[in-house]
């Protein structure tokens, strides 16, 4: 037996081998909690990938811009020092029932990488900086980015694909805002060019919540940007108490 399969039980990748990081996300999302579980559900949640040298050069991206959508190799870099899990509670079965980490999208799987489609919306430069604005991510800010693709819908999108346990489709909440909720997203997109309330609704319909936390009316809390918002859930609904800009440290 060679020392590489010695050390790498599976053979299948030398163990010198490692992921290099090509870029990192400066997103909208800059907790865990408020994310959608899947890209594409909330159109209005919006990003930029900052490519790091040298991987920063223009003629690496000649031609993307003809695509509309692109894949994100990325790192699940907040699940690495929680560990990985075999089995895994998914949020469509309740939290109750487990199913294998390989039948889940998890953060909590063995090499902790992610996988999204979104929409890319640009490609610009700022000096000797190369950007990727992208729209619809379910990606937490600072997240490092192995691999950038094309998406390819004649192969990509599979008509006739089954999605098991998962629901392709849920009860949407109604969301509405206080008077002073929607007049203080009124003035942070004036002053940012950030669809604030659009993206505050859109996550909101979906119920982030835990399982755990959805019996009952209580006020729950999330950060957008650099946006504090304040909700409460109940019977009828979604109300969004307050969405109060934090000041710069």
């Amino acid at each position: 037996m060679s020392s590489d399969i010695a050390e790498n039980p599976a053979g299948l990748i030398p163990a010198e081998y490692a992921f290099l990081p090509i870029a990192r996300i400066h997103s909208c999302f800059t907790e865990k909690f408020g994310i959608p579980r899947q890209p594409g559900l909330a159109g209005s949640a919006t990003a930029s990938i900052e490519m790091l040298p040298p991987f920063d050069r223009r003629e690496m991206f000649r031609g993307l811009e003809k695509f509309s959508h692109i894949w994100i190799h990325f790192l699940f870099h907040q699940a690495v020092t929680e560990g990985w899990r075999p089995t895994v509670r998914p949020p469509w079965l309740g939290g109750q029932k487990r199913v294998g980490v390989f039948a889940s999208r998890s953060p909590h799987r063995p090499n902790f990488i992610g996988l999204s489609v979104v929409r890319l919306v640009g490609i610009r430069t700022e000096g000797k900086k190369i950007f990727l604005d992208i729209a619809g991510i379910d990606i937490l800010d600072q997240t490092p980015v192995f691999d950038i693709k094309p998406y390819l819908p004649y192969s990509d999108g599979v008509a006739e694909a089954t999605s098991g346990y998962s629901r392709q489709a849920q009860t949407q909440m109604q969301v509405t805002f206080s008077v002073e909720a929607e007049a203080a997203c009124a003035a942070y997109q004036l002053e940012t060019g950030r669809n604030l309330q659009g993206l505050i609704s859109e996550i909101l319909r979906q119920d982030p919540r835990p399982a755990s936390q959805r019996a009952g009316e209580r006020e729950h809390g999330m950060l957008l940007w650099d946006v504090n918002i304040r909700w409460q859930t109940s019977s009828g609904g979604v109300l969004v108490l307050s969405c109060e800009q934090l000041k710069a440290r």
